[in-house]
C-alpha cells in the first residue's frame, strides 16, 4: 500500500480494491465498476447464506424485467418523487409507446403482477425475493461498492392479509440481514427506525441496520426493511377476498441488501497492509505452501499437500496449494 488507512482513507480504499483485484474501474463511465472474480465469489457466499435463510422462511426467488414504464412509476407518486432525480430513462426506440426507465427499485415492476396473482386469502402471504441489478443515475460522488450508478442487490417483496403479519415480516427481514452482517462479514450493526425524512419513498415506515466507517466515524446504512402499509396496494389495486368473502387491500413489505455490504466489510477490516477477509466469506480460507530443499523433496511434499487439499475439500474448507516455483516460500 502506498498510503496509510487513517491518513488518507479515500486513497487507501481505492488502492486496496485494485491491488487486491476485487474491482476494476470502468473506462467509460464514472460510477460503474467491474466486480472481478475475487469480489464476486464473496458476493456468492453472501447469496448462498441469504438464500438458505429465505428458503427456511418459504420465500421463493424470481426474476422480473429490468425495464419499467413511466405510467407504472407514476402510480405511486410519492414513490417516484423520491427517485425522480436518479431514474435513468431510455430515450430511443421506435416501438416504445411511452418512456421506459431502468429499474431504480422494483416495486412498480413487481406489484402489477401481485395484482394479477393475488385473489383470495388463500394466496397470502405472498413472499418473493429477487437478485438483480439496480440503476440510479444522478451521482455526484460515486464510491465503489458504497454508491454507484449500477449495483447488485437482493430485494424481498411480500403481501399479507393483516398489518401485524406484515410488521413481523419487516422485523424478521431486518434480523436476517443483521445476522448476515455480523456472522458472515464480522461487521457490527445497529438496528433502528428511520426518521420521516429518511424513510423509503412511499413507505409507511423504514427500518434499517447501520454500521460505521472506523476511519471517519461516519454512519453507513447497511440494509433496509420497509413497512409499506397499504400505500402501494391502493396504487396498484392489490385486493384479496377474506374468509368472510369481503374484499380488502393487502398489507405489504419490501426489504433489501446490496453489494454495499462488501464495501462495509473492506472499510471495517482492512489495514495498512491491505485487505482482510472474514473466513466465512473468504474465497480461499487456507493456503498451503511446500517447503523443500531439493527437487525430490518438492515432489513428495506436493503430493502430500494434494492429499491434505482433498481432505480439506471434504470438510468444506476452501483451500489452495500454492506450489509455484517463481517465488521462494518466504516471499
Amino acid at each position: 500500500m502506498e498510503c496509510k488507512k487513517r491518513e488518507n482513507p479515500s486513497l487507501w480504499y481505492t488502492q486496496v480494491l485494485k491491488k487486491s483485484e476485487m474491482l476494476e474501474y470502468s473506462n467509460d463511465l464514472a460510477g460503474c465498476y467491474v466486480l472481478r472474480p475475487w469480489s464476486f465469489k464473496i458476493w456468492e457466499h453472501l447469496q448462498a447464506h441469504i438464500n438458505a435463510q429465505l428458503q427456511s422462511r418459504n420465500i421463493d426467488n424470481a426474476y422480473f424485467p429490468l425495464f419499467v414504464t413511466e405510467s407504472a412509476l407514476e402510480k405511486e407518486r410519492s414513490h417516484i418523487e423520491g427517485f425522480e432525480s436518479e431514474v435513468a430513462w431510455l430515450r430511443k426506440g421506435k416501438e416504445l409507446k411511452e418512456e421506459v426507465a431502468l429499474r431504480p427499485t422494483s416495486e412498480a415492476i413487481i406489484y402489477p403482477h401481485f395484482q394479477k396473482w393475488i385473489r383470495s386469502h388463500r394466496d397470502l402471504p405472498m413472499k418473493i425475493s429477487q437478485w438483480c441489478n439496480i440503476v440510479r443515475w444522478e451521482l455526484t460522488d460515486p464510491k465503489p461498492f458504497i454508491r454507484g450508478r449500477e449495483f447488485l442487490w437482493q430485494e424481498g417483496h411480500t403481501a399479507h392479509a393483516n398489518k401485524e403479519e406484515a410488521e413481523e415480516m419487516v422485523r424478521d427481514a431486518l434480523e436476517m440481514y443483521r445476522a448476515a452482517y455480523e456472522s458472515l462479514l464480522a461487521v457490527p450493526v445497529i438496528p433502528g427506525l428511520k426518521t420521516e425524512g429518511e424513510k423509503f419513498p412511499g413507505a409507511a415506515s423504514t427500518s434499517s441496520i447501520e454500521t460505521f466507517i472506523p476511519t471517519t466515524g461516519r454512519a453507513l446504512q447497511a440494509a433496509t426493511s420497509h413497512f409499506l402499509g397499504q400505500n402501494f396496494a391502493k396504487a396498484f389495486d392489490i385486493f384479496f377476498t377474506n374468509e368472510q368473502m369481503q374484499r380488502e387491500l393487502v398489507w405489504q413489505t419490501s426489504w433489501g441488501i446490496s453489494t454495499r455490504s462488501l464495501g462495509a466489510m473492506i472499510l471495517f477490516h482492512g489495514d495498512d497492509k491491505g485487505i482482510i477477509l472474514p473466513p466465512k466469506v473468504a474465497p480461499i480460507q487456507v493456503v498451503m505452501i511446500p517447503i523443500y530443499y531439493s527437487e525430490e523433496e518438492y515432489g513428495k511434499v506436493c503430493k502430500k499437500l494434494m492429499e491434505f487439499e482433498e481432505r480439506f475439500g471434504k470438510a468444506k474448507v476452501r483451500v489452495k496449494v500454492d506450489d509455484g516455483k517463481y517465488n521462494k516460500p518466504g516471499w
